[in-house]
């Protein structure tokens, strides 16, 4: 069987760009959630989010370019910049074919979808930008990925809502497993803090409203929290298959073992009760891995901070692991970062990886006030030194999309 490795990390996050700074504020607790400036949330009940503050597009393109794309387009082609140089990946003619792209987004480039249906409002149709239609469509990060960075393997968008960057991750381990490309940039990609998507997610009673103190609003797991807060960014990983690695002389992070997904033909946005969906695709991803539940070390929760998903959650891995669940490590980045929705899993795949090569759990913050249904180990509040040699991460979304991978401490 191909073994796959994780060479390359490339992440836009409100605390950080590049993984280099995303990974020390993650582990130092430092919250990336802010009051909304990218457009006056004043008559929103919502008024907060994980912006990213300090991301400047010129950097990775002409500034033309820049001006005119999707935020989310701008996002997938840096964080695809910074995974390949991450793993000092030279993409040429000879090699091109075997490197593939596999970058999702959940919502794709609804700012300028939203632009553009002002400008068709107040100005006719004659007004509206050629560029509508490939800036607004989820596929075109993985496009402009590969049309950026020159790779012509596998291209594929897979768009699963909050799944969307694990299923990304685990549908590239399976490609290079199976023979059909050698390295993939995957990852996922988002940029939805826009009047509509804020609008859109207080309507359906989905987000946080404390607004007082935007730092405290995320709490996954805490018996307060009242909803998740959106973020955005994105987050790619560079796959390879070992041998293609070795002969390059690529730095290996870790390396991916197994998948699963399931579908929880629940409802269309309520997770399935007691988590039943996610036991199934966390069982398929522990034997896929070819692993016994008690090999799991720590788990990077999906910990959206909604009332449901955090129990049922918990209730799953209580399923799943049984006595061993009281003694596995969780915790939940969107305490610090807020939910980026369809880039959330990639980011969280990122923090995995460091978690284990540097040995470190990153906390769970905000986790004040104990919940008894959410009764397990969420390495509250602070980092903790912790030897991981095997993790997962949980990601699941509306439509009752689930996706797991399993990442183990590289050993040649």
């Amino acid at each position: 069987m191909t073994r796959v490795v994780i060479t390359g990390l490339g992440a836009i996050t409100p605390i950080g760009i590049g993984h280099d700074v995303f990974w020390p504020n993650l582990i130092a607790g430092k919250s990336g959630i802010t009051r909304i400036t990218h457009f006056d949330p004043a008559a929103f009940d919502t008024q907060i989010a994980g912006q990213v503050t300090d991301f400047d597009p010129s950097l990775y393109m002409e500034k033309k370019e820049a001006r005119r794309l999707a935020r989310f387009l701008q996002f997938a082609i840096a964080a695809g910049q910074l995974a390949v140089k991450d793993a000092n990946l030279t993409i040429t003619p000879e090699n091109a074919p075997d490197i593939g792209v596999i970058v999702g987004s959940g919502i794709g480039g609804l700012d300028f979808l939203e632009q553009q249906a002002y400008i068709l409002k107040d100005k006719g149709p004659g007004r509206l930008s050629p560029f509508t239609v490939p800036y607004m469509i989820a596929d075109m990060a993985a496009g402009m990925i590969s049309i950026n960075l020159g790779a012509k393997g596998p291209n594929l968008c897979i768009v699963t809502a909050c799944a969307t960057g694990t299923h990304s991750i685990g549908e590239a381990f399976k490609t290079i497993q199976r023979g059909a490309a050698k390295a993939i940039i995957a990852g996922g990609s988002e940029a939805a803090i826009t009047p509509l998507g804020v609008a859109s997610f207080v309507a359906a009673g989905a987000l946080s409203n404390a607004n007082a103190e935007p730092t405290r609003a995320s709490r996954p797991f805490d018996k307060a929290r009242n909803g998740f807060v959106m973020g955005e960014g994105a987050g790619i990983v560079i796959l390879e298959d070992r041998e293609f690695a070795k002969a390059r002389g690529a730095r290996i992070y870790a390396e991916i073992i197994g998948y699963g997904a399931s579908g929880d033909a629940n409802h269309i946005t309520a997770p399935a009760p007691g988590g039943e969906g996610a036991v199934r695709g966390i069982r398929e991803a522990l034997k896929d891995a070819e692993l016994q539940p008690e090999q799991i070390d720590y788990v990077n929760a999906h910990g959206t901070s909604t009332q449901l998903n955090d129990k049922f959650e918990t209730m799953a891995l209580k399923t799943v692991f049984g006595d061993h669940a009281k003694k596995l490590a969780i915790s939940s980045n969107k305490s610090m970062v807020g939910h980026s929705l369809g880039a959330s899993g990639a980011i969280e795949a990122i923090a995995t990886v460091l978690s284990i090569r540097d040995s470190i759990a990153p906390p769970t913050i905000n986790y004040e006030n104990p919940d008894p249904e959410c009764d397990l180990d969420y390495v509250p509040n602070q980092a903790r030194r912790l030897n991981i040699d095997h993790a997962i991460s949980n990601s699941f979304g509306f439509g009752g999309h689930n996706a797991i991978i399993v990442i183990k401490k590289y050993q040649p």
